[in-house]
């Protein structure tokens, strides 16, 4: 990932302008979102360039909200897993304006949210990693969006070995909701810059 990263990096320098520059990293599940932003920070610290990482699944509802809601579990998955409203108004409004600001953590293992205080450098890169960030409800937001494009037989012949029952989520819930947002939002044809990975 490291080729990928220098590459990212050229090609935001170039648009960079003012203080703050907020990077997407999309891209659909196990595609190497993660891997990719952590690559980005090694650059960025050697380079001594401020940067800040959100991760957009880090602020995800409570299960009550998002599972057994009567609808398909591919909805719940791509409508109802974030309050796409709140994570508007308290999370990229504040990435824009905001020094200071307050937000909402999920914790998985107490179902519920931790508020942690968010201090933003006045002059930074702020990257943000997770699946669906073009839609519409985010996408202006961002200065910047790279679509991590790996086809879904690669991405899930990483290591892991699922149970049926884990696929048959994946199927039902994940995958469904995958195609939704492909066709729907065209991610590939939105973004600045598609990584074939």
């Amino acid at each position: 990932m490291k080729d990928h990263s220098q590459a990212v990096l050229e090609a935001v320098k170039e648009k960079k302008k003012g203080n703050r520059f907020i990077l997407g990293i999309d891209g659909l599940s196990r595609s190497g979102k993660t891997t990719l932003t952590k690559s980005l920070c090694e650059s960025l610290k050697e380079q001594d360039i401020p940067h800040i990482v959100f991760h957009i699944d880090d602020h995800i509802v409570e299960k009550k909200r998002r599972y057994d809601t009567g609808r398909d579990e591919w909805f719940e998955y791509y409508f109802l897993q974030w309050d796409l409203q709140d994570i508007r108004e308290h999370f990229f409004e504040n990435l824009l304006l905001g020094k200071t600001f307050s937000l909402n953590y999920y914790d998985s293992s107490a179902d519920s949210h931790t508020l942690k205080t968010i201090q933003l450098p006045e002059e930074c890169f702020i990257i943000v990693e997770g699946v669906f960030l073009q839609r519409q409800e985010w996408r202006d937001y961002f200065d910047y969006v790279v679509f991590l494009d790996c086809p879904k037989n690669r991405r899930f012949q990483r290591e892991r070995k699922e149970t049926q029952e884990q696929l048959k989520k994946f199927q039902n819930r994940y995958w469904k909701a995958e195609d939704f947002y492909m066709k729907a939002v065209s991610p590939r044809q939105k973004c600045d810059m598609v990584l074939r990975v």
